[in-house]
């Protein structure tokens, strides 16, 4: 059964970092894309970034363009995402997914984590 552990959500202050992580399980981690969505009440699911199964090719949504960095460990079944230069509207629910191929371009997302709270305060 494929398992993914978010952990590293919290409360920081505008201007902060913080740094996510996803632990896979159960599944062979080098073969699939994997990406973290964000979530608000009230608003459907967001791509954030994404990373392809040999990390070699990555992809950010614009407004976190040069603030975001999205990483893998393959020897570790981990996912990460470095956040600095947090804001406000930056805070969210933080999920990580699993794309069924090696690359991001199809939406073939096919496994959730329980998603962690970020909360950025101004």
């Amino acid at each position: 059964q494929v398992q993914l552990a978010e952990s590293g959500g919290g409360l920081v202050q505008a201007g902060g970092s913080l740094r996510l992580s996803c632990a896979v399980s159960g599944s062979i981690f080098s073969r699939n894309a994997m990406g973290w969505f964000r979530q608000t009440p009230g608003t459907q699911r967001e791509l954030v970034a994404a990373i392809s199964s040999t990390g070699g090719t990555t992809t950010y949504t614009p407004s976190v363009k040069g603030r975001f960095t999205i990483s893998r460990d393959n020897t570790k079944n981990t996912v990460y995402l470095e956040m600095n230069s947090l804001k406000p509207e930056d805070t969210a629910v933080y999920y990580c997914r699993r794309n069924s191929g090696r690359g991001f371009l199809t939406s073939n997302w096919d496994y959730w984590g329980q998603g962690t709270q970020v909360t950025v305060s101004s």
